[in-house]
Order: structure tokens, then C-alpha cells, then sequence
């Protein structure tokens, strides 16, 4: 019996079988873009592989990339695993220590620096004597360049294979909590995964069906990683085009004009309020309720954020609240969402067209196994379930049950059709005086419906009934100098906690809401490079004035 295909199978079969198909577009800068074909991808990567060999680095070494998103980002991962070695991405937005930590912890032998916003504060991670090659769009640097390594080397040839076992990448988990993790994926794993995503897709598109995706949130995640690169390489018939920059990102969309778009919750919240800050949320109501103008509208709505063609919307990495998702469908875009993890490269739970719920992540994608453990947690068997923990073989033997089941510290219910619904994290769990346990995922979620509130954090450890801090719109935070304003959102807010507690038992009532002082980012440290809350991280800064807001009167404080 033949040995089954991987990942590097795939890609060398389309290289071969349409050369001249374009695969990839990079924007460069003032409206200009580069494509490149599948021969002109290849070629390159052939060639810096041919220059990673020359290194004398050994088999399986690891190399890593500290790049947002590009076309050389895609050569760069091939030319590595081509080469023999392992690829280790680092998100974007990292700190210096977090950059030092990885390259240390992984023991890391090369560098590619790409594009970046904040190289200046990340260098100092790069620990002294690190060799480094820049990426074409990389800031000014003076490491030998990709182009000068293109001119004077020839492509490795042929097709070099790696076997099933050989890791092909670590990715460190974006790190909520501590020290981020190295997850080891091998080539079987994310190859298996990968065909069942392929499938997944062709199934929603029709088989073989062109596709055009917009490559935008991180490359270093498991997300992006799985459905956007690693699928283009095994499906074949993906046209992948890249942003260029946040401040560009509804012309690289209208440019891009995806039929696939996925997405995590924050921007799709985003792109709501974006609608919002032009048409009040009554108004677009009433608009959509007229017969044939309703459709007229939301099809004009979906234009204007370049997602009229989309035939596959997806929602992924964190929540969504369902009313947002239901918005969306409002307007003819067929928003599901999805559940998956790094540990299992992002290949779990999926909605299909038959079996679908706002708040629910989906039906189990074919190979995977899933069970709700006596705690409520939800446990995953996946065709790409991680190999281990790099250097932390004490992690690995706690993280499975007897049976190969990976603990995936999510809390959830299965319904009697297979569709999961996570219900939080099993650590974020906290009691209140009361006593009782209250899951904040739920509630913020209630919160996060409304469209004054961005993003929102429920917490009250130890106190006697929880509370919650919510980050205002964007397009309202510049009001708030304006008193009459001010008075309005707080009586909104007011409004908004009387009907959450309304859906929420005695013990999980929340006895404030507490407008933040700033919005979170991942730049002040509050959100992951995923764009999940660090909760610790948050709490800790409100923890001096929790007292205070307890003490007062009153339902809606100001940080």
C-alpha cells in the first residue's frame, strides 16, 4: 500500500501541474503589488533552502520568522521545511522578552526578520551573534537580504520529503496566562488535518471551486496557519492575497474580494460598528424589513466592507456573541462559527449548512472524537493533535487522559445533534462570597451583544456578587468629553446591566458595570497577539480602585 501523501506532496503536485497559476499578491507600498505564480514561489523557496543547507545547520533544527503577514512569510516556511529543518513563527506584535524568550526556548538558528511595526523595541530580544536574513518589506536592517540570497544561489532541486514524524513547526500558544507554550506539530498531523479542512471547504464552495482569501490575522497562530496557508498548499486552487497595513484593510479587502473570510469576534465587531458609526442600528433595522429595499441594503452594507462575495464567512479563536452572528445572517452573510486550538491545529468543530446554531462552534470535522468530562470540560481526539510540549514533558503527561483524549480546558455542552457549545474556560471560573461558581465567557458575551460595548471582562473574585468592565466603541470613546453624551451612554449602560441581570441567576448577577479608562490593546499588554483579554493582566490594574467602586453607590463608574 503507498504511503499516504504530505503537506510538501501536495505542494511540489501543484508546482508541476500549474506553474503559472497566480498564488500569491503582496502589496509593496504607494497601490503597487507583486504576484506570484506557484513556479515563482517555489523557485524561491528552492533557492534559500539551497542557502539554509549551506549554514550547516542539522536535521530538524529550528528557524524561526518573526514577520506579520506576506508572500515570503509562505517561501520562507517552505524553504525550511524543504531544507530539513522546523519553523518557528513568532507573533508580530511580541515584546522583546517574549521574542528573546522564544528564540532561547526553542533554541532557535536563524532568523527571517519581515515586515514589522515595532522592530526597534523588538530587536533587544535577538539574542547577540543570532544569524538573520530580511524579508523584502523588512524595516531598514543590515542582515544579509533575501534578494542578495536569490541572486547568488541555485534552487535546491528535486523533491526533498521529510518523513511523518519530522516536526514541522512549534507554535507558542500566544501566552493569556505565563510563559507561552511550544506546541509540536509534525508533518502527519497538520497534513491530515489539512485535507479534512480542504474538504471542509469544498463541501461549503462546491469541489474544486476557485477561492480567494484575504491573509490578514496571524500567520504565527494556528488559526491562519491551518486554514489559510497550509489549506492554499493542499487544495491548490486558493488565490492568497495579502494586507498591507490595518490603515488599508478595507482597500486589500475590496482589492481581495474573498469568497472564504475568516474572522475572530473583535473585528467582526468592529465591522459592525464600523456600519453602525454610519447608520444608527434602528435605522439599518428598519431598512431590512422593508421587502426587496431590506435586500437592496444589506447587499450595498456587505459591498461597502468588501465582503459581497463571500460564500464562506467564518468566526473563530474566541466567543462570539450569537445576536452578532445573527446580524450578519440579517444581511445575507453566512456567519458560522468554528472551534479548534493550537494543540490540535485548529482542526476540531465546524457549523455545516444542515446543522448550524448562533452560539454554537459546530459539529465535530470527520476524524475528530469528542466527550464532556465529569467537570464540564471538553475533551478532543483530533487527526492533528499535537505531538507534545516542547521541553516540558511534565506538561504532556497532564494534558491527555488515558485514553488519548487532549484536555482542552474549555467548558461545554453537546446537544443531541452533535453541535457543541463552549461555555468558558474551566480557569476562569472564580467564586464570589456567595460561593458559587460564575463562568464570565456567557455573560460578556450578553455584553458584548450591545453596540456600545467593544470588548468586556466579568470579574469579582471574593466579592460579594461579580462585576463587569467594558471598553466602549470606537466611534463613541472620542464623545465621551461631551457631558450630555456622557450621561446618555451611562443611562444605556445602566439600562444594559438591568437586562443581563435579567437573564442571569441571583449568584452571577453583576452588581456594576465600570466604564475602562482606555481601550485594550495588545500594544498596553491587555490583549494576546489573538486578540484575546488577558485577564490577569487587567485585573491587576483595577485592583487598587475595585474597593472604591464596591463602597459607592450608583451602577455605572468611570475608571
Amino acid at each position: 500500500m503507498p504511503e499516504s501523501k504530505l503537506i510538501l506532496d501536495y505542494i511540489y503536485d501543484h508546482e508541476a501541474a500549474h506553474p503559472d497559476q497566480v498564488f500569491l499578491t503582496q502589496p509593496v507600498g504607494d497601490g503597487q503589488l507583486t504576484h506570484y505564480t506557484w513556479a515563482q514561489t517555489l523557485l524561491q523557496a528552492r533557492c534559500m533552502a539551497t542557502h539554509l543547507q549551506a549554514q550547516g545547520f542539522a536535521p530538524g533544527d529550528r528557524i524561526a520568522i518573526l514577520s506579520k503577514n506576506c508572500a515570503h512569510f509562505f517561501m520562507a516556511e517552505l524553504a525550511i521545511w524543504m531544507a530539513g529543518y522546523t519553523t518557528v513563527a513568532i507573533f508580530p506584535t511580541e515584546t522583546a522578552h517574549t521574542v528573546n524568550f522564544v528564540l532561547e526556548h526553542s533554541d532557535a538558528r536563524l532568523l527571517f526578520v519581515g515586515k514589522l511595526d515595532l522592530w526597534e523595541h523588538q530587536a533587544p530580544g535577538v539574542p547577540v551573534g543570532l544569524p538573520c536574513v530580511a524579508f523584502p518589506l523588512a524595516p531598514r536592517n543590515d542582515f544579509d537580504s533575501w534578494d542578495a540570497i536569490m541572486a547568488r544561489t541555485s534552487p535546491l532541486t528535486g523533491r526533498p520529503a521529510r518523513a511523518p514524524d519530522d516536526l514541522a513547526m512549534l507554535i507558542y500558544t500566544s501566552g493569556s496566562t505565563g510563559q507561552p507554550k511550544g506546541v509540536m506539530l509534525d508533518f502527519e498531523h497538520i497534513t491530515r488535518a489539512t485535507e479534512g479542512m480542504v474538504k471542509d471547504v469544498s463541501t461549503k464552495l462546491g469541489q474544486g471551486a476557485p477561492n480567494r482569501v484575504l491573509s490578514y490575522l496571524p500567520l504565527a497562530h494556528s488559526f491562519e496557519r491551518a486554514w489559510v496557508e497550509a489549506a492554499s498548499w493542499v487544495g491548490g486552487n486558493t488565490h492568497v492575497f495579502f494586507a498591507e497595513s490595518m490603515d488599508t484593510f478595507l482597500q486589500d479587502l475590496q482589492r481581495a474580494r474573498p469568497t472564504t473570510f475568516i474572522s475572530v469576534p473583535r473585528l467582526w465587531l468592529k465591522f459592525q460598528q464600523g456600519v453602525f458609526s454610519k447608520m444608527s442600528p434602528k435605522k439599518l433595522d428598519r431598512l431590512l424589513s422593508i421587502p426587496i429595499l431590506g435586500k437592496l441594503v444589506a447587499r450595498k452594507v456587505l459591498k461597502g466592507l468588501g465582503l459581497d462575495q463571500v460564500r464562506l464567512a467564518g468566526s473563530g479563536s474566541a466567543p462570539i456573541p450569537a445576536e452578532l452572528i445573527a446580524w450578519y445572517r440579517r444581511l445575507g452573510l453566512n456567519l458560522i462559527e468554528g472551534y479548534g486550538m493550537t494543540e490540535d491545529f485548529a482542526y476540531s468543530h465546524n457549523s455545516t449548512a444542515a446543522i448550524n446554531a448562533p452560539g454554537f462552534v459546530g459539529v465535530p470535522l470527520p476524524g475528530v472524537q469528542v466527550r464532556i468530562s465529569a467537570q464540564g470540560e471538553v475533551l478532543i481526539k483530533s487527526p492533528g493533535q499535537l505531538s507534545g510540549y516542547f521541553k516540558r514533558p511534565d506538561l504532556n503527561a497532564e494534558s491527555f487522559t488515558e485514553d488519548g483524549f487532549f484536555h482542552t480546558g474549555d467548558l461545554g455542552e453537546l446537544r443531541a445533534d452533535g453541535l457543541l457549545k463552549i461555555t468558558g474556560r474551566l480557569k476562569e471560573l472564580f467564586k464570589t462570597a456567595k460561593g458559587k461558581y460564575v463562568a464570565p465567557a456567557p455573560i460578556e458575551n450578553l455584553l458584548n451583544a450591545h453596540p456600545m460595548v467593544e470588548l468586556s471582562l466579568v470579574s469579582g473574585v471574593g466579592q460579594p456578587s461579580a462585576y463587569a468592565m467594558v471598553v466602549l466603541a470606537e466611534s463613541l470613546r472620542p464623545q465621551m468629553i461631551e457631558p450630555a453624551i456622557r450621561t446618555q451612554v451611562q443611562a444605556a449602560l445602566g439600562e444594559l446591566l438591568q437586562s443581563v441581570n435579567g437573564q442571569l441567576p441571583d449568584y452571577e448577577k453583576l452588581r456594576m458595570i465600570v466604564v475602562a479608562p482606555e481601550p485594550w490593546s495588545i500594544e498596553n499588554g491587555c490583549l494576546t497577539p489573538t486578540m484575546k483579554i488577558k485577564r490577569g493582566r487587567i485585573e491587576a490594574l483595577m485592583a487598587p480602585q475595585v474597593e472604591l467602586w464596591y463602597a459607592s453607590h450608583g451602577t455605572v463608574h468611570w475608571a
